[in-house]
């Protein structure tokens, strides 16, 4: 697929933000100048048709919609993907174990508009990642293997995007920098840093991955910009976020 319902700052950078409703959606979309991908947490939803009709009314205001586990629970895999199969929202998060299916899935739906990411995790080694985040594998001994193998394992499956978490902030910047060099280095389409990641980290943990060459980056900006008091996603610091983005280029 390309990535034509996307709108990358400079042809490089989106922010994916949550947002409370449509509404806040649209106002988070506007403060990025679109530049931004909104997610939609399947797990704060009772049912799959709950979640479409809720992604229906973002998909009026806005071109595309990410759809998310919720805190990365590998138990909502598979809503995951029954939501997007429905919705082609754009965007499609999943853990490592699943995201060939849900590629497939949306294959066969229909769906030639949404990518999937793959969740990875850091170790503390680095070079060295974690693929065991399914919903069973994920409490057994972790499978942690070279990071290229991971990326190239997922490249035979159809997945476009690896998702980084959890990052801690900069706590595992060193091992990002070696996931980030190696999506450059194999072709991966896109990366995503997510966890921990606020107005004050933001610029040097982009930088990493720009650095490394990285074609697109989708850093995850998710409770450090929510109003605690609303519920809303503040305009006012998803602006700061933007200016610290805007400052790389």
């Amino acid at each position: 697929m390309d990535f034509e319902r996307f709108n990358f700052y400079k042809g490089k950078v989106a922010v994916n933000y949550l947002a409370k409703d449509a509404d806040n959606a649209k106002e988070v979309f506007d403060a990025m100048d679109g530049n931004t991908v909104i997610g939609l947490l399947s797990k704060n939803f009772d049912t799959v048709e709950e979640a479409v009709e809720e992604g229906k009314k973002y998909l009026e205001k806005i071109p595309v919609i990410s759809i998310g586990l919720g805190a990365g629970d590998p138990k909502q895999w598979k809503v995951v993907a029954e939501i997007a199969s429905k919705l082609d929202p754009g965007h499609a998060n999943q853990v490592y174990t699943a995201a060939g299916y849900t590629a497939g899935v949306l294959n066969a739906s229909g769906c030639n508009n949404t990518f999937v990411n793959a969740l990875i995790s850091p170790t503390g080694v680095v070079g060295k990642v974690k693929i065991s985040t399914g919903p069973e594998s994920s409490n057994m001994e972790d499978a942690v293997v070279d990071v290229k193998t991971a990326i190239t394992m997922l490249k035979e499956i159809g997945v476009k995007s690896v998702k980084f978490f959890h990052m801690k902030g900069i706590k595992h910047i060193d091992e990002l920098k070696a996931v980030a060099e190696a999506c450059a280095e194999l072709d991966m389409p896109v990366i995503e840093p997510t966890g921990g990641i606020d107005a004050s980290n933001v610029y040097k943990i982009v930088k990493v991955c720009l650095d490394a060459g990285c074609n697109k980056i989708i850093p995850h900006v998710y409770t450090s910009v929510i109003d605690k008091e609303t519920g809303l996603t503040s305009v006012d610091m998803v602006k700061e976020v933007y200016n610290e983005i805007k400052k790389l280029f």
